[in-house]
């Protein structure tokens, strides 16, 4: 991934806040010639340096077949930037750009088809989302309709061996530019401009106390 050093983000708590935000990945892989992606909700799992995310695929997806090296893209808010918002609005150089964050990782990924790891990830992922959403489904190992249709599915775990992460959040603009873009993103009263704009203010914070 292209990232120019301004943007790069190495800390791995920036991961954790990308995947607390929203666990739902894009895989991709490459058989044959072809890339293959597939978008997926996943569960994960930090200790220290050591990263474990587990999904599952259909059985029917080609890619559940894969086991080996991966990529996969962690996708964090996204937001167009107006340079009418900076406050040297003066300056004719400057155009309009895209803030974001995001992670793409590589490693090697492993395929399961063992029902109890299976049963475990369908649970993990129920009893999380579930409870996000109001509800009461989960997974009854003893009703052989539920046990059953994990025939259905193959599980994977993922482990990463290089994580890069671009943060672009205006860390190349002076102070006032960037709490001019913030506040300009603030106004639109969009939830997902709103947490760009945290994130730039964030890491303006960390810039100042440096």
């Amino acid at each position: 991934m292209y990232t120019p050093a301004a943007f790069a983000e190495h800390d791995l708590a920036a991961l954790d806040q990308l995947l607390a935000r929203d666990a739902f990945v894009t895989l991709v892989t490459h058989h044959q010639e072809q890339p293959h992606a597939t978008h997926l909700p996943v569960l994960y799992a930090r200790d220290r340096a050591r990263i474990v995310i587990e999904g599952h695929w259909a059985g029917r997806n080609p890619q559940s077949a894969h086991a080996g090296t991966a990529m996969m893209i962690v996708h964090g808010p996204h937001a167009y930037i107006s340079p009418g918002w900076y406050a040297d609005t003066e300056e004719k150089s400057h155009v309009p750009t895209w803030n974001y964050a995001v992670a793409h990782l590589y490693g090697q990924l492993a395929r399961n088809d063992d029902p109890g790891v299976l049963a475990s990830i369908v649970e993990r992922l129920s009893r999380e989302h579930e409870l996000a959403a109001g509800g009461h489904w989960e997974l009854q190992r003893e009703r052989q309709a539920h046990m059953s249709q994990l025939a259905g599915i193959i599980g994977f775990a993922f482990v990463p061996d290089r994580i890069e992460m671009t943060f672009k959040l205006s860390q190349n603009h002076p102070p006032a530019n960037v709490n001019g873009a913030a506040r300009g993103l603030q106004a639109l009263g969009s939830p997902m401009a709103a947490e760009v704009a945290g994130l730039m203010l964030d890491r303006l914070s960390r810039r100042t106390q440096a």
